[in-house]
């Protein structure tokens, strides 16, 4: 499956994009990073600044079409970034119109809050955006990784850096359930 990575071109934490793309990799997935510019992205550990890494697809100039999930990773920047970004907003949208799985840890919820795709659907998040999940119609529950099923797509979150192992495990199981 090819599977959409979307970070900004900067603030993604590291971790959780080397992780997921690590084990999607590991499991025979194509993972493809894609942002809202050309180039390259920066990655942080924190607030303090990692790696860089190539972007392969623009938003606008790819669409959910192309791709058989989605994985958001956080960080405190790129999903407030990647809300700001019509065509960022509308590539996350499309997947959920497109009944594909979409994965997000940590701050990534806040993009899916600027899609209007949490209505109705259970979900957890880094503790801060409880507020802002519950405000657009969601239920955000404490728990280590949370698997929605309440939509036409399954959505698959996690709170933190320390969830990434149940967060891999689970959104890959969702995802190759899906492409059966």
């Amino acid at each position: 499956m090819r599977i959409a990575f979307l970070t900004a071109p900067e603030g993604v934490e590291q971790i959780e994009l080397t992780d997921p793309w690590q084990a999607a990799v590991d499991a025979g997935h194509e993972p493809v990073l894609v942002s809202t510019k050309p180039g390259k992205i920066q990655a942080f550990n924190h607030l303090d600044k990692a790696d860089t890494f190539p972007v392969q697809e623009v938003v606008g100039e790819t669409s959910a079409d192309s791709f058989g999930g989605l994985v958001l990773p956080g960080g405190v920047a790129n999903p407030d970034f990647l809300r700001m970004d019509e065509k960022a907003v509308s590539f996350v949208a499309d997947f959920f119109a497109q009944k594909k799985p979409v994965a997000a840890i940590c701050h990534a919820p806040w993009t899916l809050v600027e899609a209007d795709v949490v209505r109705g659907r259970v979900l957890t998040s880094w503790p801060s955006l409880r507020t802002d999940i519950r405000n657009a119609g969601g239920t955000w529950v404490d728990e280590q990784v949370k698997v929605c099923d309440h939509g036409d797509n399954k959505l698959v979150t996690s709170r933190k850096p320390d969830d990434l192992k149940a967060f891999c495990e689970a959104f890959l199981d969702v995802f190759q359930k899906e492409a059966a």
